[in-house]
């Protein structure tokens, strides 16, 4: 690419090759060479759009859990129809690409991105995190309908899908009916007995 040359939308071509960099060659190969030489553009595209790689990697995560939260509203629109664990289900599907994964381990590994991203105001792990908050959020809202007992505890159910989905999704993409197997398990005694 010519220096010089605008490129239209530089900053979802960046992410979406940080993207393919992630699920290709894994997190530890993941850097501002790989990442602009896989979006075919000159080292200096994402320093001009970036202060630097780890500002670019907390950009890269606050638009995917973005989109994340989009799903969450899919989600809360499922509230008192259908089986919960089926709505779970499908949710889990949704937020537990390979992608989603490769992310919470870059975090995890990567000291600097964590502390800018608490900076900004993410707890946790960001994206496992946020999936963990959307998962309850509809489940206390099953709970407000009568479709889950009062005393199901839904932090800790949140958790437990949560981290089950991250640990099946570790080693590939599991089949929809082991995910399913998480969801039934990890619900069993808090869905109430009128909606079983």
């Amino acid at each position: 690419m010519p220096t010089g040359t605008a490129i239209p939308d530089a900053r979802e071509q960046l992410f979406a090759a940080a993207e393919r960099v992630l699920l290709r060659d894994g997190v530890q190969s993941l850097t501002s060479r790989a990442v602009t030489a896989e979006a075919g553009v000159a080292k200096g595209v994402l320093h001009r759009h970036f202060a630097d790689f780890d500002d670019f990697l907390v950009e890269l995560i606050r638009d995917r859990i973005s989109v994340m939260r989009a799903r969450s509203a899919e989600l809360m629109s499922t509230v008192g129809s259908g089986s919960v664990v089926d709505n779970v289900t499908d949710a889990l599907v949704l937020m537990f690409t390979s992608v989603a994964t490769r992310m919470v381990g870059l975090i995890t590994v990567r000291d600097e991105l964590r502390i800018r991203l608490r900076a900004a105001g993410h707890e946790g792990v960001p994206v496992a995190t946020d999936a963990a908050w959307m998962i309850r959020e509809y489940l206390a809202a099953e709970r407000e309908q009568g479709r889950l007992r009062p005393d199901a505890d839904l932090d800790s159910i949140g958790l437990t899908l949560i981290g089950g989905g991250q640990l099946l999704y570790e080693s590939g993409t599991p089949d929809f009916e082991a995910v399913r197997r998480l969801a039934v398990s990890t619900l069993a005694g808090a869905i109430a007995d009128h909606a079983r």
